[in-house]
């Protein structure tokens, strides 16, 4: 990949962060090819698919904030927010990560290019005791809304200015209307700029309805 080849459009990035990407991609690429970081089917489209779909969060919310990216494993979205930070100059991704082969591989892939992130090999569960505060959360391909407000609720609860973005396909929907029922929340729809039938679902102000 080169930086011709980078699909941000309409996300302008300095030539460092450009760089940053491509040594990313590369990294990714190597390590692939032994432990399983996505679906191997989608790593033709890797730019695309990968790397164009998980800045559209940083296209989302562009300042300097502290997030927490659930799930991280293969670095999406979080290490692209982290590496499209420096574009603002500050800011920081915490990397929740349980698998000890992909969190060594976020590791490495934050020491080749300065991203700007730290990575948690600790359930999610846990998570809200070690990162006891964030302006916004991110995750990708992890599990359905329910659940991921679950996991949630310890950091957007007491913090009625925290955000949270979960990319979504094409029946994500059916979960919003079965988070309806546990959770208020409010709900704005972004749509992919990859997929047609999918979102990003950006929730806000969340709290459990009492039954």
């Amino acid at each position: 990949m080169t930086d011709t080849d980078l699909p941000l459009a309409g996300l302008p990035v300095s030539r460092e962060t450009k760089e940053r990407l491509i040594r990313f991609a590369a990294l990714f690429k190597k390590w692939a090819r032994t432990i399983n970081l996505v679906a191997p089917s989608t790593l033709a489209e890797f730019g695309e698919r990968h790397i164009r779909d998980s800045a559209q969060i940083y296209q989302l919310d562009p300042g300097p904030r502290t997030w927490v990216d659930l799930g991280s494993g293969g670095g999406f979205p979080g290490i692209i927010t982290a590496i499209l930070l420096h574009e603002v100059g500050g800011g920081w991704v915490h990397l929740v990560e349980s698998n000890n082969k992909k969190a060594a591989f976020l590791r490495t892939a934050i020491a080749e290019t300065g991203a700007l992130a730290s990575v948690h090999p600790i359930r999610i569960e846990a998570a809200p005791t070690t990162i006891p505060r964030c302006d916004a959360i991110s995750a990708r391909a992890l599990a359905d809304l329910s659940l991921l407000l679950e996991f949630s609720a310890p950091w957007m609860t007491p913090n009625p200015n925290c955000r949270a973005y979960f990319h979504k396909g094409r029946d994500y929907q059916t979960e919003v209307d079965k988070a309806v029922g546990r959770w208020r929340f409010d709900l704005v729809k972004h749509q992919s700029v990859v997929e047609r039938d999918s979102v990003v679902l950006e929730i806000t102000n969340l709290s459990r309805i009492i039954q």
